[in-house]
């Protein structure tokens, strides 16, 4: 699977001092999208701000998902270091990792809901889109932002590049 991490500021300089950080501890950046307009029906107004921007990067060779409630806790405390208690907007930063195998997008979460599994550690995992007939698919529960052409986009090239990861070397599926 490939680990990616959505990063939301409104803030570009942010977001970019988050993505180098994000490549130094999780290495090389192989798919990046361009910054998209993030909306969560005024859910973060108060704490981040208002014309919010998500970008969404994706990291390196195939990794292990049973990290993924590490990567949540990892991220947010590096939230945490971004954030400016005594500011208008005290949280200027928030990071929601994941990874994208070749049947769907999973994102961590801290939120229990009925569509969500327990991982660990107060973090919750769930199928945020399924690839299905050749294309991305949402259900119900998936978040706006995720039911976008740009990232079903970043999706598919995270998808693509696993796939040739995997058939460069062993345990890829010939059908």
């Amino acid at each position: 699977m490939i680990r990616f991490c959505a990063v939301i500021s409104c803030d570009p300089a942010v977001r970019r001092q988050a993505i180098e950080r994000l490549e130094h501890d999780w290495g090389q950046i192989v798919v990046q999208s361009a910054p998209l307009p993030f909306q969560a029906g005024g859910y973060y107004a108060a704490s981040m701000g208002d014309h919010l921007e998500k970008e969404l990067i994706a990291f390196g060779e195939p990794c292990d998902a049973a990290e993924l409630a590490d990567w949540k806790h990892w991220t947010n405390s590096l939230e945490s270091q971004f954030a400016r208690p005594d500011a208008f907007h005290p949280r200027p930063l928030n990071l929601d990792p994941g990874y994208i195998t070749q049947a769907k997008l999973v994102l961590a979460t801290t939120k229990d809901r009925d569509h969500r599994v327990y991982l660990r550690d107060g973090m919750f995992g769930e199928i945020t889109l399924t690839y299905t007939a050749k294309k991305w698919i949402h259900h119900r529960w998936t978040y706006p932002d995720y039911r976008t052409a740009d990232v079903a986009e970043f999706a598919t090239e995270c998808r693509d590049h696993l796939r040739a990861t995997l058939q460069r070397g062993k345990g890829f599926r010939q059908r």
